[in-house]
């Protein structure tokens, strides 16, 4: 479902398949240990591999960032699909997370 990476300054957990209500708290665990650990000062979810996103699944990235935020962790999302942003854009979300187009961009800025 989802894999971990870094790069110097980046930490990637790379999201695959369905973030919905069946496993947003597996995935929510998953980006709060990534954060918490406080290894890079960027922690980036690629989602590119993510096929669809309910409410639940928001509510884990949004759990995610708040964390971040307290502890000064930099934290946005990259390869977002127009379907999955459109949900972003709805609930206005796209205002309060960094968007990129995929994990290069954001290492080049990191």
């Amino acid at each position: 479902m989802h894999t971990a990476t870094q790069a110097p300054n980046v930490t990637v957990v790379r999201l695959s398949g369905h973030l919905n209500a069946a496993n947003a708290e597996q995935v929510r665990q998953q980006l709060t240990s990534a954060v918490a650990a406080r290894t890079t000062p960027v922690v980036l979810v690629d989602m590119e591999q993510t096929e669809s996103l309910d409410s639940a699944g928001l509510m884990a990235l949004v759990s995610a960032l708040k964390l971040a935020q307290n502890i000064n962790i930099q934290f946005g999302l990259c390869a977002v699909s127009p379907a999955i942003r459109i949900i972003f854009e709805l609930t206005q979300l796209d205002r309060v997370f960094k968007m990129f187009e995929s994990p290069a961009a954001v290492e080049a800025v990191a």
